[in-house]
C-alpha cells in the first residue's frame, strides 16, 4: 500500500511540475534579448507568440497600435518574420511613417558585437538609429490622434512599389531636363 501511495505522490508531483513548466512560457520580451535584440521592439500589447525551430515566428497583439520612436511606427495585430541572433528578417506587420507615407519594415538587425546602433531595412533604404529607444517596452496607442486610424492600404509601400516610384521620378526628371530645358 505504501508503494502505491509513493507512486501516486510521484505521479501528482511530475504532473504538477509538467503543468507548471507548460504554463510558465517565456515572454517575447524575455526572448528578444536572448537573440541579441532589445525587448522594446514590440509594444506592451503582445498577447501570444509562437517560435518554430527554424526561427520563424508569429506574434499576436491585442489590437493594432502606434508607438512614437524617432519615427512613428505602426504595428498590425499579427507580426511575422524569421528570428536569428542579431536580426529579424522576412518581417511583416510593422510599418514606419515618413512624410505622410507608410513604408513596410522588411528587416531589423543590430551590430555584432553589440553597439549603440540598430538598423531598419525599409525597401532599399537602411536606416541606422540609436538602440536606447528600443531597450524598454513601450505602451501602445490605438490611434494617431483621438479617432482610430490605420494606414491606408494605398499609402503602404513595399520595397517594389518604392523602387518603382523612384524609377518613375528619375525618368520624369530625365524627360523634363532632356526635352524641356530653358
Amino acid at each position: 500500500m505504501a508503494k502505491h501511495s509513493n507512486t501516486l505522490i510521484l505521479l501528482i508531483f511530475t504532473t504538477t511540475l509538467t503543468l507548471f513548466s507548460v504554463s510558465a512560457k517565456e515572454t517575447v520580451y524575455d526572448l528578444l534579448p536572448k537573440f541579441g535584440l532589445p525587448s522594446g521592439l514590440l509594444p506592451n500589447s503582445v498577447t501570444d507568440y509562437s517560435l518554430s525551430d527554424d526561427g520563424r515566428f508569429v506574434v499576436h497583439l491585442s489590437d493594432t497600435c502606434y508607438i512614437q520612436f524617432d519615427y512613428l511606427v505602426y504595428y498590425e495585430k499579427t507580426i511575422t518574420g524569421k528570428l536569428s541572433y542579431g536580426s529579424i528578417s522576412d518581417l511583416k506587420g510593422i510599418q514606419v511613417q515618413r512624410v505622410f507615407i507608410w513604408f513596410n519594415v522588411d528587416e531589423i538587425r543590430v551590430d555584432l558585437p553589440p553597439s549603440n546602433s540598430i538598423y531598419f531595412q525599409v525597401g532599399i533604404i537602411n536606416k541606422k538609429l540609436n538602440v536606447d529607444q528600443f531597450k524598454t517596452v513601450h505602451s501602445c496607442r490605438n490611434s494617431l490622434r483621438s479617432s482610430p486610424c490605420e494606414p491606408s492600404s494605398s499609402l503602404v509601400f513595399n520595397s517594389f512599389n518604392f523602387q518603382f516610384l523612384l524609377l518613375i521620378f528619375m525618368f520624369l526628371n530625365f524627360i523634363r531636363f532632356r526635352f524641356f530645358e530653358y
